[in-house]
């Protein structure tokens, strides 16, 4: 049943308005930073007031702006939609509550900047969540792009530019060449923009073409970093912390990987990819992926960018799921959406708090971090535990799903994936575990054991390694603590997937 709602306009305006008042209010550090965790609570309580509807079996609907009988920029909100930006909004506000810790702590220039893009950025995610159409996604898919190009650039140094152009070029040229063509030949062969959940196209068009369309939409979503259009993410990595969160759990992947799933089931649809045979393609690309950025995380030192070669990883997985066309496989690939998303945030905090406290950016330089930051490497352990899959935390609920679904559609081979890749992840992120805990600090090496504990105490004392303070751990400890809650009682995250499915 569709109903009629403002509420989906209501939470694009909340961080757009946000982001002027941040501006408005730059003269008062205290006062801008007040506007953006407001406005950021209040479009996570916007977005909570569509639960109860969506749970009943309801659609809303808001039409924007109309230029044609059927070119119109409209707003929907289904379960995956729903999902997708409760995920976003609720992760604002502890990135925000983060971002306060960091940015004064690391003094970094132009925060005012840095608040008021951030906003902008979850004013287009929120677009993207409740678009009713390619246009109104593409339109904000764009808007995205523009928003988050000045938060990679935020240093100011060479390497940052750098990487906030290879962003820009990576981003804009995938939807320029391949995305809007894509919605381009699909307006052309179905006549409509609008998504549908048995898919669009009508009976006897053109399976070349219709491989070929497919083939444009999956090379055109570069923010869900499907290789080999992947490299944009690893470079982005010299933002700071709470860029490389906002951009790796809350916003631009996950908008990457919400456009595949929407051509999946509301383009495409489950019947027309099982006779192109394209979720077995799909399904060979995801794999690649996964199993590549696995084996590629594997050899790096750099925790960043570890991390990122794990998101690369991590969100294939979503697709992967999708494409099983079982109803296990998909559960499980939606779920990862917000699974993956409080886990990897999670370690991103983590790894920020490490920055903080010990200036250290290396694995092999972390030897004893866990005994100095026992709160950043509890959270972390649990972040590692949940990216690998195991219980009670949310990423075992999305192994069980994608196990299962691989079961129940018959494919052996992807079982094998999802086992070899959660085999590569437990090897990156055990290493890391390892090395906290276990391993001796560089000022350590090479002493006795006697001297060594000597040592250990006068480093602590010269180094002043400690937790920094309660706007950095507080809200690791709050992602870490979803990710078990997710865990243990899932049944919210699975009945949105379920609603979800085509």
């Amino acid at each position: 049943m569709q109903t009629e709602s403002i509420a989906p306009l209501l939470a694009v305006v909340v961080s757009l308005a946000g982001a002027g008042l941040v501006v408005a209010t730059r003269r008062n550090p205290n006062l801008r930073e007040g506007c953006s965790l407001a406005a950021a609570v209040l479009q996570f309580v916007v977005v909570l007031t569509m639960v109860r509807p969506i749970l009943d079996g309801e659609t809303l609907h808001f039409k924007v702006l109309s230029f044609l009988p059927q070119v119109s920029i409209v707003f929907r909100v289904d379960a995956l939609a729903l999902l997708f930006a409760i995920t976003a909004s609720s992760l604002w506000v502890l990135t925000t509550v983060y971002s306060i810790g960091y940015m004064r702590h690391h003094h970094e220039d132009a925060q005012t900047r840095y608040y008021a893009f951030v906003a902008l950025a979850l004013t287009a995610t929120m677009g993207i969540a409740f678009s009713a159409n390619l246009l109104t996604l593409y339109i904000f898919y764009e808007l995205l792009t523009f928003m988050t190009y000045p938060l990679v650039a935020h240093a100011g140094t060479a390497e940052a530019l750098a990487a906030a152009k290879k962003y820009l070029l990576y981003q804009l040229g995938a939807s320029i060449v391949f995305l809007l063509p894509a919605i381009i030949l699909t307006y052309t062969m179905a006549d409509t923009f609008d998504f549908q959940p048995d898919g669009v196209f009508p009976a006897g068009t053109n399976t070349t073409l219709l491989v070929v369309v497919y083939g444009l939409f999956l090379a055109g979503s570069a923010k869900a970093a499907i290789m080999p259009f992947h490299s944009w993410l690893p470079a982005a990595m010299v933002a700071p912390t709470p860029v490389s969160a906002l951009l790796h759990a809350v916003a631009v992947v996950n908008a990457g990987v919400f456009l595949v799933l929407r051509v999946i089931f509301d383009v495409f649809g489950e019947d027309l990819l099982r006779q192109l045979h394209l979720d077995v393609a799909t399904a060979i690309v995801a794999s690649v992926t996964i199993l590549m950025a696995s084996f590629y995380a594997l050899r790096l030192d750099t925790l960043k960018a570890v991390l990122a070669y794990s998101t690369i990883s991590q969100l294939s997985y979503m697709i992967l799921g999708a494409v099983l066309l079982s109803s296990n496989g998909m559960i499980g690939g939606v779920i990862h959406i917000a699974n993956h998303s409080f886990a990897k945030i999670t370690l991103f905090f983590c790894a920020g708090s490490i920055l903080l406290a010990s200036n250290k950016t290396k694995i092999s330089e972390m030897g004893g971090i866990g005994r100095l930051l026992p709160v950043t490497m509890a959270a972390f352990l649990v972040g590692s535990l949940s990216i690998v899959g195991i219980p009670p935390t949310a990423g075992f609920i999305t192994k069980w799903f994608l196990a299962t679904g691989s079961i129940e559609a018959d494919k052996l081979a992807i079982f094998l994936v999802l086992l070899l890749s959660t085999l590569l992840t437990a090897g990156y992120y055990f290493r890391i575990i390892r090395t906290a805990y276990f391993g001796s600090s560089p000022e350590e090496d090479g002493l006795s054991d006697a001297d060594r504990e000597v040592e250990k105490g006068h480093a602590q004392v010269r180094h002043q390694v400690r937790e920094v303070g309660p706007l950095i751990f507080v809200p690791l400890l709050l992602s870490a603590g979803v990710s078990v809650v997710l865990g243990i009682f899932p049944h919210f995250v699975i009945e949105l997937a379920r609603l979800a499915l085509p």
